[in-house]
């Protein structure tokens, strides 16, 4: 009991921690880094010791951080990765040597951060408060390489107020046009604000608007910038596809780029082990899961069904963000699919199956398509079919896909009282 006051809150237990933070998305997406260097502050993070490495982008960023840290994880560093979104449960986000956070450090480091901000104003956001439950955890760990996934944009992102040692920036697309801008030039801009004064600079090859931004910054700020032109193919990478190669050459110029010492066997026990779920996924010899949720993602994803599949085409189960490039994403996959089944999935951010419908039957009137109530409809409709099978148009999808093939509670419902 505070004297003379309210009774202190209680300790969260996990899933109560959880449900305060979700309950934060009421505040909505607010780009900005006063809230989260205030926050970093106040909880005395301290990252000095460790080496930092940011990585933004539109597609492939994700791959990046994974490989990277399965990287050095196998030079026997030990690390930090931060990474958003989840796709089953939010302890995903913040792994320290590849290891999930627990469930009672969540609960522990909201209930500190809850402490912290009861009383702000402005509220800081569900994701400004993931960002410092991640940096708090790290800096106790004593981590040698924290690995920072940017989640929306760059330049006024949460992951921004930390000083890095590198810049990554994977290639940039058109995404997220509602936040970053209504171009590939205001796109790139919010991406290259991750690039800091004199701090070098990785850069996945670009098309020219978003390299000419990039270039200009790297001017700017006196940071040294490399494109990386060539892809990776000495050993094999467990993530598959062609343009992983280009993922993995672009993790192993951040390393030396950021000067972590690393040997050729570590880059290929790292690379020959990594994990990364949700992209390209086989669950099983027919069926993949996939997360692509803008058109570049999608014509990936595509390019790389023919390179496994050849010309088998796929029953395509499809979910799409509202918010997102339904036509865009619909052009590119339709040309490998048979079929496609729509299901009402759980997310309520989803298009109708309904209104995909329409937008599919407007590209090829010809492909036959069916709604269904439930994934899981889908699914025992799909497999009464001999094509094999993908799963994809949304991360969101994925984490709902992977969440019943597993036979575990989707993310939605991890904090379900």
């Amino acid at each position: 009991m505070n004297v003379g006051g309210a009774p202190a809150p209680r300790p969260f237990a996990y899933k109560e921690a959880l449900a305060w933070l979700y309950g934060l998305q009421r505040f909505g997406i607010k780009l900005g880094l006063e809230n989260i260097r205030r926050l970093i502050d106040e909880l005395g993070v301290d990252l000095s010791n460790a080496r930092v490495i940011h990585v933004a982008g539109t597609n492939g960023k994700g791959s990046v951080c994974a490989m990277i840290d399965s990287i050095c994880r196998a030079q026997k560093y030990r690390t930090g990765l931060f990474t958003s979104p989840h796709l089953v449960t939010f302890r995903e986000r913040i792994r320290i040597d590849g290891e999930m956070i627990s469930e009672n450090e969540v609960a522990a480091g909201l209930t500190n951060i809850r402490k912290v901000v009861a009383d702000w104003e402005p509220h800081p956001t569900f994701f400004e408060i993931a960002t410092a439950l991640a940096l708090k955890h790290f800096a106790e760990a004593k981590i040698d390489i924290v690995i920072l996934e940017t989640g929306l944009g760059g330049r006024l992102d949460a992951t921004n107020a930390v000083q890095s040692n590198i810049a990554v920036i994977t290639p940039i697309a058109l995404d997220h046009e509602k936040w970053l801008g209504d171009s590939l030039e205001k796109i790139a801009n919010e991406k290259a604000g991750i690039i800091k004064a004199q701090t070098p600079v990785v850069s996945g090859l670009q098309l020219p608007e978003a390299e000419k931004v990039i270039r200009a910054r790297a001017t700017e700020c006196e940071a040294p910038l490399q494109f990386v032109e060539q892809v990776y193919d000495k050993s094999p990478i467990a993530l598959r596809g062609e343009y992983q190669k280009v993922n993995a050459a672009i993790a192993i110029a951040a390393t030396q780029a950021a000067n972590v010492e690393i040997d050729k066997s570590a880059v290929t026990r790292g690379l020959a082990t990594v994990e990364w779920p949700g992209r390209f996924q086989c669950w099983d010899k027919r069926t993949v899961i996939d997360g692509a949720h803008n058109p570049a993602a999608a014509k990936i994803l595509a390019d790389t069904w023919r390179e496994i599949f050849g010309d088998e085409p796929a029953t395509l189960i499809l979910a799409i963000l509202s918010d997102k490039d339904l036509h865009g994403i619909c052009e590119a996959l339709a040309p490998i699919a048979d079929s496609v089944l729509l299901p009402k999935i759980r997310s309520e951010r989803a298009v109708s199956p309904k209104e995909l419908a329409k937008v599919l039957s407007a590209i090829t009137p010809s492909l036959p398509y069916s709604i269904t109530d439930s994934l899981d409809k889908a699914l025992h409709l799909a497999r009464a079919k001999l094509n094999p099978i993908l799963l994809t148009g949304s991360l969101h999808f994925a984490g709902e896909a992977l969440a019943h093939l597993r036979g575990e509670p989707a993310a939605f419902e991890e904090c379900a009282q």
